[in-house]
């Protein structure tokens, strides 16, 4: 294995529930309220749609894509979504600093140092630009079973709330979440900074109509079937585990241009999949110096 190539998941496709803008000569994120299944391949006009996103899209209330269903592809809640905050070179298109909020590995003098992590509104290097950054690996229904779609996310609610669960599923299934039948769902809520209007995060649910004893029973059965077959969910985790920490990001350098500018975009305070409404140029702080100014700040419309 080579030193310094983290071994990630091979991966279909992508699981948004935003995208990338062109307004005003500039490359933008914005909101959406509904999930896209997308390839890896990205056009003029954004990225290619996947068969799935069709299929999946067809039982769907007035075709929006609400919930997805799902499996992981690891029983440790941590390999199925690692989660960092996460310094990029919004130049180069690099990371440059990954941190847990105790410890950080940061590139610099030709080297990655091992330095304390303060969070990014204590960190003077980080201010401003680093954002948590979580990564989740699932398998949609297919012929694949190592293959994942992956979905990647800059918000607080999203990661909140697929952690809570991953953690909590994994100890009443007694660490069984690679059998457990599941859905991402996405869900609603305002807050006083979103004026009231509603914002997006994405959580982690059983199937629908499906009660917790239900699937726990049918994930015992699943798991007893593979181990028959020979299969050892066990062994997977171990590789994984491994390939994981085997490098300093996941991102390789073709990938992450791309990301910084749909995650990590300047004078975008609001994360994408969490935006209520595309954000005015400059962003909350910008409209709280209008404000400052006498000026009337731009009111934002329900989702």
């Amino acid at each position: 294995m080579i030193k310094g190539l983290a071994i990630t998941p091979p991966v279909l496709g992508r699981i948004s529930i935003g995208r990338v803008i062109e307004k005003n000569g500039k490359r933008l994120p914005e909101k959406d309220d509904q999930f896209t299944v997308t390839t890896q391949v990205q056009a003029k006009d954004g990225w290619l749609a996947h068969p799935l996103d069709e299929q999946l899209r067809k039982d769907a209330p007035n075709g929006k894509l609400r919930s997805i269903p799902v499996r992981m592809l690891f029983n440790d809640p941590d390999l199925n979504l690692r989660a960092a905050y996460t310094l990029f070179d919004r130049t180069k298109g690099r990371p440059l600093c990954v941190g847990d909020g105790e410890t950080c590995r940061r590139l610099q003098n030709g080297g990655v140092d091992t330095l304390p992590c303060p969070s990014p509104d204590a960190c003077e290097v980080g201010r401003g630009a680093c954002k948590p950054f979580g990564r989740l690996n699932v398998r949609l229904p297919g012929d694949d079973d190592l293959g994942s779609f992956i979905f990647r996310t800059t918000g607080f609610n999203s990661i909140r709330a697929l952690a809570a669960r991953l953690s909590y599923f994994s100890a009443v299934s007694g660490n069984r979440l690679a059998y457990l039948p599941m859905e991402l769902r996405l869900r609603g809520k305002s807050t006083t900074m979103s004026h009231r209007a509603p914002i997006y995060y994405v959580d982690l649910t059983l199937r629908e109509g499906m009660t917790l004893a239900d699937a726990v029973a049918q994930a015992k059965q699943l798991e007893a079937q593979q181990q028959q077959a020979g299969i050892c969910q066990d062994a997977l985790d171990a590789a994984a585990r491994v390939g994981f920490g085997n490098g300093f990001s996941e991102e390789s350098v073709e990938d992450t241009p791309a990301l910084v500018e749909e995650f990590f975009a300047e004078d975008t305070d609001t994360p994408v999949e969490e935006a209520s409404t595309p954000t005015p140029t400059g962003g909350l702080k910008g409209k709280l110096g209008q404000k400052a100014n006498g000026q009337a700040a731009p009111v934002m419309g329900a989702a």
